[in-house]
Formats: C-alpha cells, structure tokens, sequence
C-alpha cells in the first residue's frame, strides 16, 4: 500500500494488457461490506502519465465516494512494452479495453457503473471508448482531442513539415526494425515538437512533479495519425451521458471544434471554463472543474 501526494491511500496495481503490464493506481472510497461502488477509470493525454495530475482528481473522486482506478499505458512510465516512448492510439484505447475489464472484476466495485475520465488526448480516448463500449456508464472528457486536423493546425503551426518528416522517418525506421526517430511533446513556439504553442512546454511541464525523471518525447510516427483521427465524430453514437470540460482559450485542443461534436450528442453536458489546456490540472480551475465533475458522478451513477 503506498500513499499519493495528499495522503489519500492507494493501492499499486498490475493491469494485463494484451501480455504487457499496465501499471496502475487504485483509490478506494469508504464502503459499507459488501456495498459495491461506482469506479471511476482515469487515463492520461499526449505522452503523459498518471504522476501528471491523474491522482489528484482520483483522490477527489474517492474522497466523494467513487473507486477510482488511475493507469498508464503500455511504453510509459511505470508500465511496460517495448520500445519506450510508443505512442500508438490503438494499443492505447486497448489499454483503456483492458483497464476498465480490470476495474470491473475488482471486488467492491459495481461493473455497471463504470465511468471513464480521460484528459486532453485521453479525453478522444474515452469518448471512442464509450462508443465502443455501450456497458460503459458514463464519460468525462476534460480539454479533449476531438478533432485531428484542428489540433494539428493548431498545436504544432508551421513546425508541421518538419514534425511530419521525423514521423515518415520514424515509420521507415519501424519498417526496417531500426531505433525509432522521437519528436518532443511541448516545445517553444517554432521548435519542432508534437505543441509548440506559447503556453505548452512550460504549462505540460508544470505537471511533471519535482525530482520525477520524464522523458518530453515520443516515437514520432504519431504525428501522422493525428490529423486522421475524429473522436468527436464517433461520439455522436455515444448513448451514455458525457461531460465535456472545455477550456475556452485552449490552444492544443480547440474548443470550437469540441463545443460542435458535443452540441450533436443525445446526452453532452458542456462545462466551459475560462482557461488554457494546461491550467485546468491545477489551483482555482481544478478545484472548480472538479467540483463540477463530482456533480456530474452524482447526478449520473449515483456513488453516495
């Protein structure tokens, strides 16, 4: 048993991932014996892992009542899966597949009543997740990916070229079964990197906690994924109710973009908050946005 940055009990965990290890955090609210609980699943965005900010909101989410089970993919940080710094969308939501199988099986824990929180690039992961997966009970996505080509366009700007030919060599490096060609995630406005906007290497940075090793790259042949990727066009199909936290001066995921795939789904609820991508992980904007989720959790699924 170990404990996170406030104190809040948690459990490591070991999720399978088609015969790689996820590695995992578990939060357990208070439960009367044999009461079973809603669990909130949470995954993390662009190259980031679950030391990033992901357990304080899953301390928030047991503190209100909710199991809370906090993962990182396959290739990063405390998980397994070779090469490091792989940054495969599939294998990530097959990830999200076998995390909340996972959380499901976990004594305590109602598999009815599952919810998913995925933020920035996890916040798409989530909402193809529950179009997929019609047992999932509800949805949060925060500063999502909803939409390749706006955030192409908007997070890496001209540096676009020279990010675009890191990825085909990276490509032909996984052809040839060679060392993979990595781009930074966050760099300064003109560097080459997968954001480059003004506010991103410093606010992607501001996640990494003191003294924690972080690599800020990864195998660069995403960056051809990205602009062909829509999660906010499959989540129309999503029957389960989805809160959507918009950052209105989000400049990584646009929120006009977001707002559009959201105000065309049966059940979005839209929380808009006047901040960039990166501050809604920290001081008055999380406490506002995740008082609002916990709303949201006991409105839906009910944990108290």
């Amino acid at each position: 048993m170990t404990t996170g940055p406030e104190a809040y009990p948690r459990e490591d965990i070991t999720v399978d991932s088609h015969g790689t290890r996820c590695a995992g955090w578990l939060y357990r609210a208070e439960a009367a014996d044999g009461e079973r609980r809603p669990i909130v699943v949470l995954g993390h965005g662009l190259g980031a892992v679950k030391e990033m900010r992901l357990d304080a909101y899953a301390e928030r989410f047991a503190d209100a009542g909710y199991h809370a089970l906090a993962f990182d993919y396959r290739h990063f940080g405390a998980s397994g899966g070779e090469p490091r710094q792989l940054l495969d969308v599939d294998r990530q939501r097959e990830d999200w597949h076998a995390a909340i199988a996972h959380a499901r099986s976990l004594p305590g824990v109602d598999p009815d009543r599952v919810v998913l929180f995925g933020s920035s690039f996890g916040g798409g992961h989530v909402l193809v997740i529950a179009a997929q997966d019609p047992r999932v009970a509800a949805a949060i996505a925060q500063c999502p990916f909803t939409d390749g080509i706006a955030s192409a366009r908007a997070s890496m700007g001209p540096s676009s070229l020279a990010v675009t030919a890191r990825a085909v060599a990276d490509t032909l490096a996984a052809a040839r079964h060679k060392p993979r060609v990595l781009v930074p995630l966050a760099g300064r406005p003109g560097q080459t990197a997968l954001m480059n906007t003004p506010d991103a290497l410093d606010g992607y940075l501001a996640l990494v906690p003191e003294g924690m090793s972080f690599s800020d790259e990864v195998a660069a042949a995403v960056a051809l994924r990205i602009p062909r990727d829509k999660p906010g066009k499959v989540a129309r199909s999503v029957t389960a109710p989805v809160l959507f936290g918009v950052c209105e001066n989000d400049t990584v995921a646009p929120a006009a973009a977001t707002i559009k795939h959201a105000e065309r789904m049966p059940n979005a609820v839209i929380k808009r908050y006047p901040v960039g991508h990166f501050d809604i992980y920290l001081g008055d904007a999380f406490e506002t946005a995740v008082a609002d989720y916990v709303d949201f959790l006991d409105e839906v699924v009910g944990g108290v």
